[in-house]
């Protein structure tokens, strides 16, 4: 797949999505633009399934809004209101902490260049680049597992690494479209391109899509299924 083609490819799904009940549109309605709501549930998603971590994130949030409130928990107060995440224990030392240095260090605030956003415990180039997208607008792609396998899928990379497609999308996509590649990436993840048993029957770029590890069988099957329902 070329670049033209796969740009088609976001412009499709950017007109698309709302069709859609992902879960990190809700996800994005709750950040709200804020860097640190955004910092906390991208800490949060890691090794977690989507929904599990929009509604930890929301009890989090709701009580913690702020790094200086977050400090005052202890970590046994984080613990219970992000259970169950994945590895929670590890992340609620890793969230008293980072309040610690954002409050202790930069005032309450969220930094906003990359090297400091990699210093803070817990913090990959994930969260960091999504972080400096969605919190501050700068130029970053935040590449996650979604964004990994559906640019390899599509057959736009390939590449064996998060960090690899990351410096592939940075190279041959154009600045403007940085911002907008993860969160449609991961809304048409949620929805139709998941990782086992993608939709292809209700994919909106299907016939564009090379469908790279993608059975055939079981996209005809999927197919077929789907065929019996409606008749």
């Amino acid at each position: 797949m070329d670049t033209p083609t796969f740009l088609r490819v976001l412009e499709i799904l950017e007109r698309e999505y709302p069709r859609w009940n992902a879960p990190v549109i809700q996800l994005m309605k709750q950040r709200k633009r804020d860097p640190f709501r955004i910092l906390v549930g991208t800490v949060l998603s890691l090794r977690t399934q989507d929904p599990v971590t929009h509604r930890a994130a929301q009890r989090l949030l709701a009580v913690a809004p702020t790094p200086e409130k977050l400090l005052a928990l202890s970590e046994e107060e984080i613990q219970r209101l992000i259970y169950p995440v994945g590895f929670y224990r590890v992340k609620a030392r890793n969230l008293k902490k980072i309040a610690r240095i954002l409050v202790e260090r930069y005032g309450g605030r969220v930094p906003d260049t990359l090297e400091e956003l990699l210093a803070l415990p817990g913090v990959g180039r994930k969260t960091a680049n999504l972080v400096l997208s969605e919190g501050f607008g700068k130029p970053a792609i935040c590449v996650d597992t979604h964004v990994h396998r559906i640019t390899n899928r599509l057959g736009f990379v390939k590449t064996r690494t998060p960090e690899q497609t990351e410096r592939e999308l940075r190279q041959r996509v154009p600045v403007e479209w940085w911002p907008k590649i993860n969160f449609l990436l991961v809304a048409f993840g949620q929805s139709i391109c998941r990782p086992i048993g993608p939709r292809c029957d209700a994919c909106p770029v299907a016939h564009l899509c090379e469908r790279v590890g993608v059975s055939p069988r079981k996209a005809s099957r999927r197919k077929k299924a789907a065929q019996e329902r409606g008749s």
